[in-house]
């Protein structure tokens, strides 16, 4: 089982370079930060906070609709979050799958879009 590091070094749109490293293990499976992990996990903190607030509304008896529209909020904020993995996970590990013909990454990606957009 044999690791393999390789580091890359990515122009964002807005021209921020970011630098990231791969550990290869099997010709597949790797491991690496991306650009807005804090980013993604701060979305996520949110989204969680939010979750607590509607529980206790409904523990309350809140207006049911008031509820729907709260939960919506959550959906988009979720929704939105799943699209900056996305697109992280497309910048990064998929320019580094392709350059390596890891079709097994790409199919995995395509499996994990279409579980997203169940």
């Amino acid at each position: 089982m044999e690791e393999q590091q390789t580091t890359h070094t990515h122009t964002l749109p807005d021209g921020t370079t970011v630098e990231h490293s791969h550990t290869h293990e099997h010709g597949h499976g790797h491991t690496h930060s991306h650009a807005h992990t804090k980013a993604v996990v701060n979305r996520l903190s949110r989204a969680i906070g939010h979750m607590e607030s509607i529980k206790r509304m409904v523990e309350n008896g809140r207006d049911c609709s008031e509820v729907l529209i709260q939960l919506s909020a959550v959906k988009a904020a979720i929704n939105n979050t799943g699209k900056i993995i996305l697109q992280d996970h497309i910048e990064h590990c998929m320019v580094d799958a392709v350059e390596h013909g890891d079709q097994e990454a790409i199919q995995e990606l395509i499996r994990a879009i279409n579980q997203f957009m169940k």
